[in-house]
């Protein structure tokens, strides 16, 4: 194949039917009819002496060439809508719609210092918040569900800094460090929190898959101990109002506390082991890198997590 000969509008249609993984719906995201999309694929496919995309019940899934291959053009389209179409960014005259992803404590915790400036600045701007239940938001910001994820994500994050060629970036946001908490006149609360102690409770575990096993498991396999854990929800707020009611004994983030909305009927402990600290990070796809009004957005779930931290420990 000569890259002279290469129609150009081919790759356009290519990184839209990537991102939705769907021939119908990539043909709605570029306003053409879908044996259009069908046809764009197909001349695509001989050009590059590859299937590309092969069609499944639920959509298409892409080939190993076009799983290396798009990165690339994503990146190649997005500087070139760049240069051709800057976007410029007047806060107070700005419509935007940003969708982010993050656990509901989290936003409790960062969504009211942001609402606040965009009532007051920007009432053109509007966030939507999509359900976090993985640690692995990757393909969310790849098919452009999300502009930002927020959270925990250890797995990620140690990949994205061992690679050059992810289209992700990350930005660590703030750190934390986990304690064990439970309600106030808790039997244990008077108590000093002994491992034996521990271990004889009965557990909640907050967990985004319902999984009965986290990293304090690990630590207490590590020395030859295990707890039971009673409970799994997936939301902090609603741990916070089953443990304030009940002996369950969990364990999260000394910062997460104020999020549950139970904090005055809780108190919390020191682990009787180690754990590493919790990483807030904050990732979004390079395409969105440069948009004016993505860097806002940045700047602003920034600000607002150091008044977080500042007002959280």
């Amino acid at each position: 194949m000569s890259f002279l000969t290469l129609d150009l509008n081919l790759l356009r249609v290519f990184d839209a039917v990537m991102t939705e993984q769907n021939l119908t719906r990539a043909a709605q995201r570029l306003a053409m009819t879908q044996p259009a999309v069908s046809n764009a694929v197909k001349r695509l496919r001989d050009s590059l002496g590859d299937d590309l995309l092969i069609r499944t019940a639920h959509g298409v899934k892409p080939t190993a060439r076009a799983e290396s291959l798009w990165p690339a053009v994503r990146r190649a389209l997005a500087e070139l809508e760049e240069a051709v179409a800057p976007r410029s960014f007047e806060l107070d005259k700005a419509h935007a719609t940003f969708r982010m992803a993050m656990a509901d404590a989290t936003a409790a915790l960062i969504l009211p210092p942001l609402v606040r400036v965009i009532e007051q600045d920007a009432p053109g701007i509007d966030v939507r918040m999509v359900p976090l239940t993985t640690r692995e938001p990757r393909p969310l910001l790849l098919r452009g569900d999300i502009e930002l994820a927020i959270g925990f994500f250890p797995g990620v994050v140690a990949q994205l800094q061992g690679s050059t060629e992810t289209p992700i970036r990350h930005e660590r946001l703030y750190s934390g460090r986990y304690v064990a908490v439970m309600r106030k006149h808790h039997p244990l609360a008077k108590q000093a929190l002994t491992l034996d102690r521990y271990c004889e409770a009965n557990h909640l575990l907050v967990s985004f898959s319902g999984r009965a096993r986290g990293l304090v498991d690990d630590a207490l396999a590590s020395l030859g101990r295990e707890r039971r854990i009673l409970l799994t929800v997936n939301q902090f707020f609603t741990a916070g109002q089953v443990v304030a009611g009940s002996d369950l004994v969990m364990v999260i983030p000394k910062h997460l506390i104020k999020a549950t909305g139970m904090s005055e009927a809780l108190i919390h402990q020191n682990l009787p082991f180690d754990l590493p600290e919790v990483h807030i990070d904050m990732l979004w796809h390079e395409r969105d890198g440069r948009n004016p009004g993505h860097q806002w957005l940045r700047d602003q779930v920034r600000r607002s997590s150091q008044q977080t931290m500042a007002n959280s420990i």
